[in-house]
């Protein structure tokens, strides 16, 4: 069902200037608190009408009682890039539903929905009048990608399998590839084995529950092409490895895609993913790059005449948008030109601007998120379309490129909807879903804070004061560190920083070399040097932070983070004696363990200069368990019993040497939790993780006296 009604209670829509200011109301009487995690709505997906005048967006709140998140779909009607209405309900409140898109006429809106114990989770609704019922198109049984002229749908789906050809999917053994296929030991009795037989490296996956059945066990997904009316699905493709990225040439009688044909090679040590054309009829495809390195992302131009796609040469190198000029028959002509080789950030999957003569993409950029362009004169000159401290996602431009939507959030707001002229100005929130509860906490806005390391490099970083600071008195600091290495903090939503804030906590965090967003040097510098180079960028930090505020107390100063930021945690509170207590989470102790049980190996394997065997000195002299006799800080360590990205082991290991030397720790296991726990884990777990920070450093930064070193 899809439903037609006005938006009521939080979903409140209002036309507003964007402002980055601290909310300002009467009703404040606090700061952010754990719990105030199940009021957040915040808007995901952004699909703008070809026409301009509709915004379909998914809308995700809390239900704090059934321990869950719930997406819906809603439409924001616009005109001249104002809200001309009330945004409404489009798919059932009681049914899950995410990924907008629109047809080329914009009569259609697909969106994924898994309703009904309906095995196609791809659904259709109707767009005008008074709504309707949501429906499948017969054959279309993955997300749509319609050609230009609307009469074509294409996707990607795994075959059904029926090999006895009675038309029904046969039904999947229970235990498929747990035992591999190519395993040379033998059981007596299969009925009495449940456990795993692995001899591939892929068994275990960030975000599973469980181990993986052989990859040879899985049906690989191919490309099928339908009427857009509906009718019998025709698979396009027979391949060994999986499509992805599809896009139409304007003849409609051509898709591009991504593929990789060494996908299952898994001691490949290099990117080899290409870009195929095939045939809307099936047929071989073509290979139409064979660079080495990776292309991806393919998206053609409006008259067909040009292809833009990333490019990666190797693991470690710059990814750049390159374009290519493409014959009648789809295929490259001549040589693909860098458009961004004077440009060091990296570019998102390029799309094209109406016109022809320029490529857009998303970015991040110094603590920012943005949108970029790129015109293809000779200059190939690189320029911001939308600015601010503000993170831009998922935008979305209608097919005249008059207007783009995007979902924004800020330092002092999750996500909310706006628009803007195709140009970047004027942009203006659409929803307000925020704005109820956020006029009842204080938030203090961060403040930009920038250092110099000894080699000339700046490092920026932002500090969030106390809320209800007061000059003069006295106050403890936490010192957060983002994961990765190669992403960054900066201007977006972190309710962490605004609940230790609350609790009277000074918050700093930087971006320190090996961040992503200041460029390919500043991010791969620290290759070779996880800790040891950093470790400067963090307590300059601290030091430029103590100088501007003397009302920190640099005997209570704290340190935490996950993921890398775990291990970094780990590292400095072995090698310094700056931090009066720690968190850890997701964390690292031992690369050379971490490395024989993390689903990331090709990571380490770059930065390290080889796996444990070709580079031991490395890795155990970067391993923080090599120095934890140092370690004498009150310690609160955080796994996830389904973490196979930084395997909680690690973080056995070090609560395990805390204990055994006396020092004060306390290890919490969260169950069914992944490496995502604190951005997308079960919401009662979630919260119950910012608790447990707060009050952890809230014992030992602020009630207990902190012996002096």
């Amino acid at each position: 069902m899809v439903y037609l009604t006005g938006m009521r209670g939080r979903l409140l829509v209002a036309v507003m200037a964007w402002s980055c200011g601290v909310v300002t109301a009467g009703a404040q009487t606090r700061g952010l608190a754990p719990g105030d995690y199940y009021r957040e709505v915040t808007v995901e997906d952004v699909a703008m009408r070809p026409q301009g005048d509709l915004v379909a967006f998914t809308v995700m709140t809390i239900v704090e009682k059934e321990n869950r998140r719930h997406r819906e779909i809603w439409l924001q009607p616009i005109a001249q890039g104002k809200a001309s209405g009330e945004a409404f309900r489009f798919t059932a409140p009681t049914e899950e539903s995410t990924d907008p898109r629109w047809s080329p006429d914009g009569a259609l809106l697909a969106f994924t929905s898994k309703r009904d114990k309906d095995d196609n989770a791809t659904w259709f609704a109707r767009v005008g009048g008074t709504g309707g019922e949501a429906f499948h198109l017969e054959g279309v049984a993955g997300e749509p990608v319609w050609s230009p002229d609307g009469r074509w749908i294409a996707y990607v789906k795994a075959p059904v399998r029926d090999k006895d050809g009675d038309g029904a999917p046969d039904k999947r053994p229970e235990r498929e590839g747990w035992v591999a296929p190519d395993a040379v030991s033998r059981t007596l009795d299969a009925g009495r084995f449940d456990g795993r037989v692995v001899t591939s490296i892929r068994y275990k996956s960030n975000g599973t529950l469980t181990w993986m059945p052989h990859y040879s066990t899985r049906d690989i997904p191919q490309i099928f092409v339908v009427p857009s009316g509906g009718g019998t699905a025709v698979q396009v493709t027979r391949l060994a490895f999986a499509p992805s990225q599809l896009a139409w040439l304007p003849d409609n009688q051509t898709l591009v895609f991504t593929g990789d044909d060494q996908q299952d090679n898994e001691v490949n040590p290099d990117l080899t993913a290409d870009l195929f054309a095939v045939a809307r009829s099936g047929g071989e495809p073509t290979r139409l790059t064979s660079n080495p390195g990776a292309d991806r992302g393919a998206a053609v131009s409006p008259r067909g005449d040009r292809l833009a796609f990333l490019h990666q040469s190797r693991v470690g190198a710059e990814t750049d948008v390159l374009v290519a000029d493409l014959d009648p028959a789809g295929r490259l002509r001549g040589t693909p030109r860098n458009l961004t080789a004077a440009w060091d950030r990296v570019p998102g999957v390029p799309r094209w601007t109406p016109d022809g003569r320029a490529v857009r993409f998303d970015a991040e950029t110094n603590g920012n998120a943005h949108v970029f362009e790129v015109t293809l004169d000779d200059r190939a000159v690189v320029r911001l379309v939308t600015t601010g401290d503000v993170s831009i996602r998922s935008a979305s431009e209608s097919r005249d490129g008059a207007w783009m939507a995007y979902r924004l959030d800020s330092p002092l707001s999750p996500a909310e909807l706006f628009v803007a002229a195709g140009d970047g100005k004027g942009a203006t929130a659409l929803t307000r879903l925020n704005a109820s509860w956020l006029t009842s906490v204080v938030l203090q806005a961060p403040e930009r804070l920038t250092w110099t390391v000894a080699d000339g490099t700046t490092i920026e970083g932002w500090l969030v004061k106390p809320v209800g600071y007061v000059p003069g008195r006295s106050y403890p600091m936490v010192l957060k560190i983002h994961g990765g290495p190669h992403t960054q903090y900066g201007n977006t939503w972190f309710p962490t920083f605004h609940i230790l804030s609350a609790s009277g906590f000074f918050v700093l965090y930087p971006n320190p070399r090996g961040s992503s967003g200041y460029g390919h040097a500043f991010t791969y510098a620290t290759r070779g040097k996880w800790g040891e180079l950093d470790t400067e960028d963090y307590l300059g930090g601290v030091d430029t932070a103590l100088a501007r505020y003397r009302d920190i107390d640099p005997k209570r100063v704290g340190v935490s983070g996950g993921s890398y930021g775990g291990f970094m945690t780990n590292w400095l509170s072995a090698t310094t004696t700056r931090f009066a207590a720690a968190v850890t989470s997701r964390s690292i102790t031992n690369w050379e363990s971490w490395y024989g049980t993390s689903d990331a190996q090709r990571l380490t394997e770059y930065e390290f200069h080889g796996p444990p065997w070709e580079s031991r000195e490395t890795y155990r002299r970067l391993s923080p368990i090599s120095y934890v006799e140092n370690v004498s800080i009150p310690t609160l360590i955080i796994n996830g019993d389904n973490d196979w990205r930084t395997p909680p082991g690690d973080g056995e290991q070090w609560f395990m040497a805390l204990k055994k030397r006396q020092v004060p720790v306390e290890l919490v296991s969260y169950p069914r939790s992944t490496h995502d726990l604190s951005r997308t884990g079960e919401p009662w777990l979630l919260v119950d993780r910012l608790e447990r920070i707060r009050s952890w450093f809230d014992h030992w930064l602020k009630r207990k006296v902190v012996a002096s070193w």
